[in-house]
């Protein structure tokens, strides 16, 4: 699926950058004195500074594709779900044509909230400050004492900012507000092999189970996201005690999985996908695991995928959107600020599993992933703990080592495009590189801005 915003008065929803005043540009910060990639080594800056944060909001997150919803969440016109992209808030919802939209959440009055709710159903958005009302496809339509308006004012002219492309990849819905960026597909480069490991397992696809769980972590999403793209290494020493609660000894598992052989892929585009290649690294719920064909997978998807990617793996998509394919676990690591993210995560599983297997896999990732589960509770105090140390003059200036596996990289010949080791910093240094490159480069608004600076978007 795929959409577009069309033209003035085609739908009447309005485009970024649309009937909007100047204002002077905030000041670049040129962020390569951070990063010495080809050494490995970051400043410690880019997670504490408000400047740099800013400029992410603009340069990272307003010209990327950013996962949303899941398409299972929308099944009848009317349905919705609110979302983020940076700390935009949207709403996305299937309208009559049954087509799937994304507007921002801000009436064109006043600027506030029209929709407050998480989830639901309706057949109009409607303010609560002024009672402007919009429907499903963004058109303003109802604005009350109309009449004491100006002749001039053009009620379709003030329909919903729509998003300038919506699409979605094997049921995860991809919003941005970027008219110049690339196809999703072609966003996602070489990581759709290794997303198919957890999307396409079965022909009738995956669908959401559980609701969405959320909550709030001190630390700055950049520490979540590069953990997710790159790093095992943590996992022995993290989380030894969860290990050993689901070890069969309750002493935890075998040196030879513990020292799991795997690969690494770096996308150039900045994302990442860990996993090992252990037979028996696969810690997932065992109704699951005894229900799943894995003849069948190894026919649909290859050995390779199947001895690698579908394992106990993780994965980023740059920027902010995460996963576990043995968990269906994924999740979206919302900024709040350079300190703070919102963790939203979902529950996917195939359609075709039994309602005891779904549920099983559901039951699972709460225990392991979910916002108490035994693994995320790990994780979250160690990004906070990074954060907590961040303003510090001399602990917030210190250079960061990401040196793990420099040099290992290569192409294997099994595993399509750049793979390296396991235990290695590769794909979080490919992130920081595509992070680096957008955030030193003018974004498609600042570009017009600076042709034309009266329409600055």
């Amino acid at each position: 699926m795929t959409t577009t915003p069309a033209r003035l008065g085609e739908p009447p929803a309005r485009r970024v950058g649309e009937d909007r005043l100047a204002r002077v540009p905030e000041p670049a910060v040129d962020v390569s004195p951070y990063f010495d990639l080809d050494r490995g080594l970051v400043d410690r800056t880019i997670f504490s500074d408000q400047a740099v944060y800013r400029q992410e909001l603009r340069r990272v997150f307003a010209p990327s594709w950013l996962f949303l919803a899941h398409e299972s969440q929308f099944t009848k016109p009317g349905d919705f779900f609110t979302a983020y992209m940076g700390e935009d808030p949207v709403i996305v919802t299937m309208g009559k044509d049954r087509k799937l939209r994304a507007f921002l959440n801000a009436c064109r009055h006043r600027g506030m909230r029209v929709c407050r709710a998480d989830a639901g159903a309706t057949k109009a958005f409607t303010c609560s400050y002024h009672g402007w009302s919009y429907d499903t496809s963004g058109k303003l339509i109802n604005v009350p004492n109309g009449g004491d308006y100006p002749a001039h004012f053009e009620q379709d002219q003030w329909g919903l900012i729509e998003v300038a492309q919506l699409d979605t990849y094997k049921g995860l819905v991809f919003a941005t507000w970027n008219p110049e960026a690339p196809p999703l597909v072609e966003a996602l480069g070489g990581l759709t092999w290794y997303l198919d490991a957890m999307l396409d397992h079965d022909p009738e696809g995956t669908e959401a189970v559980g609701g969405v769980h959320k909550w709030v972590l001190e630390g700055n999403w950049k520490l979540a996201a590069e953990q997710f793209a790159s790093d095992w290494y943590h996992v022995n020493i993290s989380h030894a005690s969860a290990l050993m609660v689901m070890s069969p000894t309750g002493k935890g598992p075998k040196t030879d999985i513990v020292q799991t052989p795997g690969r690494q892929y770096t996308d150039s585009l900045g994302h990442g996908h860990g996993f090992p290649t252990h037979p028996k690294s696969r810690f997932d719920d065992r109704v699951v695991h005894e229900w799943t064909d894995y003849e069948a997978l190894r026919e649909r998807l290859g050995d390779a995928r199947v001895e690698g990617p579908m394992t106990t793996g993780h994965g980023t998509v740059f920027p902010n959107f995460s996963y576990l394919p043995v968990n269906g676990s994924i999740r979206v690591w919302h900024p709040k600020g350079p300190d703070k993210m919102e963790v939203w995560a979902w529950t996917i599983v195939d359609k075709s599993m039994p309602d005891e297997v779904k549920n099983a896999q559901r039951i699972y990732n709460l225990r392991t992933f979910g916002p108490s589960g035994i693994f995320e509770q790990d994780d979250g105090e160690n990004w906070s703990e990074c954060q907590a140390t961040a303003h510090g003059f001399v602990a917030g200036s210190m250079t960061l080592n990401y040196q793990m596996g420099l040099g290992l990289q290569s192409e294997d010949g099994v595993h399509p495009g750049t793979t390296g080791r396991l235990y290695s910093d590769g794909a979080a240094r490919g992130f920081y590189a595509r992070w680096r490159d957008l955030m030193n480069t003018p974004a498609w608004h600042e570009k017009n801005t600076e042709k034309n600076p009266e329409d600055t978007p």
